[in-house]
């Protein structure tokens, strides 16, 4: 029975949440969830585990962060010092003050277009990708979610019509 997969259309992200939490405390195995919008609460109900890109991003800007101070130190008191408006060239602490918007540029730049390429690799979104959305309008206006095929058709079909699924398809995994 575990060879096919059993997809529920629900047509509202309230039903679509109370009927996950229903799916979780039948044991229902739920394979993937495709909504038109993030739906609040949706990732608890599921089990999905909180994302480390956060963590990630502080690290990204710790790395651009340190790449202004060496850039600053290299080219504005190493390789070219010059004078300007007074400021004395032959130390980067004195300088500090006036380098400060440049590294906060730098890290924010770092860490946001660093964020961007890690969350296009951690999703697999490669250029030229095709689209795994079975259901077109699950990018308009349905909710679609995917689960395991546990128990047999009636039951589960009574199941998910009681949960509010406006239309119920299996396909073979």
């Amino acid at each position: 029975m575990d060879n096919k997969i059993v997809r529920a259309l629900y047509d509202d992200d309230d039903t679509l949440l109370k009927a996950v939490i229903e799916m979780k405390k039948n044991n229902c195995i739920i394979e993937e969830v495709y909504t038109p919008f993030p739906v609040h609460g949706l990732d608890k109900a599921i089990g999905l585990k909180e994302t480390r890109i956060a963590i990630m991003s502080f690290i990204y800007g710790c790395i651009g962060l340190t790449i202004a101070i060496l850039m600053m130190n290299y080219i504005m008191i190493e390789d070219w010092p010059q004078n300007i408006g007074g400021k004395p060239s032959f130390s980067f602490i004195q300088n500090v003050p006036s380098f400060v918007p440049i590294m906060f540029e730098l890290t924010v730049f770092h860490a946001a277009h660093l964020m961007v390429i890690t969350f296009y690799l951690r999703s697999k979104l490669w250029p030229f990708k095709e689209s795994e959305n079975p259901i077109p309008s699950t990018t308009d206006d349905k909710f679609l979610v995917e689960i395991l095929m546990t128990d047999t058709k009636d039951k589960l079909n009574k199941f998910l019509k009681k949960t509010g699924a406006i239309d119920i398809s299996y396909i073979d995994k």
